[in-house]
């Protein structure tokens, strides 16, 4: 394949990735998205591996082969419940692929003869070493705080921020002994050592970073470390003369920057926090966790009889609904109810879950109605003239402490203000805490009842009573 084909082929591959960003941003558009993302990487591949700068090939056909079997098996394999995982792991990739192309740059300049050296401009050499350099830092920052986000998530690491002392001062030593290490780094040409250290220190500020950041959060540092991978990419691309590796990647950089401002914004957090490793607590968690008061039980049949006489109901659904696969009992409870002229709606926090858009991906699949999944702010005003709420799942999310106690790690986050309805029911297994370690009050109030047990099979129980 000639290089102009390839060129061409590569605007095409943009093009169909930026009609694919544009179809993910809607519910109803998403699946058209992802064929046109699955279309354009599938151009990419084949114009790549039919460069006529591309030696190799078979090694890279075997490599594929190997990598696309591994990913076939784990997207069958994989339950929608660890897809945040999956995502966090898939990013650590990304970064230890931008570490290692970084080095074999550096190593393909650094053995080049002095000659070959001498013929080459001195400002070219010097874009060039900072790109090795600022790609290496990048992904090595991506590849230790994807773990760490993916360890949070799978429960192997403990989900409360890390606090150790003077970590902000920490973080700012870190980066600037980077910029100094890069500075000499560029100015003598490029050398081994400097490398290394950058490359470590890098280790261990992407792991400070992300170990800093409390496990109510995670939903921001995954779409922070999706930004993250992108810019990581698009420093690849650079480095290897890519250009569609480098509009790719920008596209997820600053798509992945665009959606983790706006969830800060939901959550009423810094942006410039989440990438100083300053967001969530300082680790102490100051709302007890021990129960407030006495709540009160319901059960299953309780719970009909008060939907029986409801006229307007919201579902506000939490991570629990997904750990349960209770979206497919909820979806025929749903359509029961508007059978019976009940008014039906779902409230959707935007971090609901532990990847963003989780919540709408379950009740999608579930083949619920777009149009009665409503956002927190287009719903939140209705809850005073709503009936019955029932949180399944949910609880952060649905947490009055983030606005009644200053103190809470979760103060100042705008939460689903569910105990605004009439009658509040919420499904759990326990009175234990939720991700953040914080109790909630909402299970105390005088109109909230608990519906104990799984939530499939509780939602389950509803439907024969129904």
């Amino acid at each position: 394949m000639s290089q102009g084909l390839v060129t061409a082929a590569y605007i095409v591959s943009a093009l169909l990735f930026i009609f694919s960003l544009a179809g993910l941003s809607k519910q109803d558009t998403a699946k058209a998205g992802n064929w046109y993302g699955i279309a354009g990487m599938a151009i990419a591949l084949i114009a790549t591996i039919l460069s006529p700068s591309v030696e190799g090939l078979a090694y890279i056909i075997v490599a594929m082969v190997i990598g696309g079997a591994i990913g076939i098996r784990l997207a069958l394999k994989v339950e929608m419940t660890q897809m945040p995982e999956l995502v966090a792991i898939l990013h650590s990739f990304v970064g230890l692929a931008a570490v290692l192309v970084g080095y074999n740059s550096y190593f393909e300049h650094h053995n080049m003869s002095e000659l070959q050296k001498l013929a080459m401009d001195s400002a070219v050499a010097n874009i060039h070493l900072t790109e090795v350099y600022l790609g290496i830092f990048i992904g090595a920052v991506t590849f230790t705080g994807s773990i760490v986000a993916f360890g949070k998530l799978r429960g192997i690491f403990s989900s409360s921020p890390m606090n150790i002392p003077f970590k902000h001062k920490l973080n700012l030593l870190a980066v600037v002994v980077s910029i100094v290490l890069m500075i000499h780094f560029v100015q003598v040409g490029g050398v081994t050592w400097p490398l290394l250290i950058m490359t470590l220190i890098a280790f261990a500020f992407g792991w400070h970073l992300v170990a800093s950041i409390g496990g109510a959060d995670m939903p921001v540092v995954v779409s922070m470390l999706n930004s993250y991978s992108g810019w990581a990419a698009a420093a690849a691309g650079f480095m290897l003369a890519n250009d569609l590796l480098i509009v790719t990647g920008a596209l997820v950089g600053s798509s992945g920057a665009i959606l983790s401002y706006i969830m800060c914004k939901a959550m009423n957090r810094s942006f410039i926090s989440v990438i100083a490793g300053g967001f969530g607590t300082d680790g102490t968690i100051s709302s007890s966790s021990e129960e407030q008061g006495e709540h009160r039980e319901a059960s299953a049949d309780d719970v009909a009889d008060m939907l029986k006489n409801a006229k307007s109901v919201i579902i506000t659904p939490g991570y629990g609904m997904a750990v349960a696969q209770a979206q497919y009992p909820v979806a025929d409870m749903t359509q029961k109810l508007r059978d019976a002229g009940v008014n039906v709606r779902f409230g959707i926090h935007p971090v609901a879950g532990r990847l963003p858009g989780h919540m709408n991906v379950l009740l999608a699949e579930a083949k619920l109605p777009y149009d009665i999944v409503l956002e927190m702010d287009e719903i939140n005003d209705d809850f005073p003239e709503t009936d019955v709420v029932l949180v399944i799942g949910a609880n952060d999310t649905v947490n009055p402490a983030a606005m009644e106690d200053p103190n809470s790690p979760i103060a100042g986050m705008p939460v689903l203000e569910v105990w605004n309805a009439k009658e509040v029911v919420v499904f759990k297994r326990s009175m234990n805490t939720g991700y953040a370690g914080v109790q909630n009050p909402l299970f105390f109030k005088e109109n909230t009842v608990m519906l104990f047990g799984d939530a499939k099979a509780s939602v389950d129980n509803i439907n024969k009573a129904l």
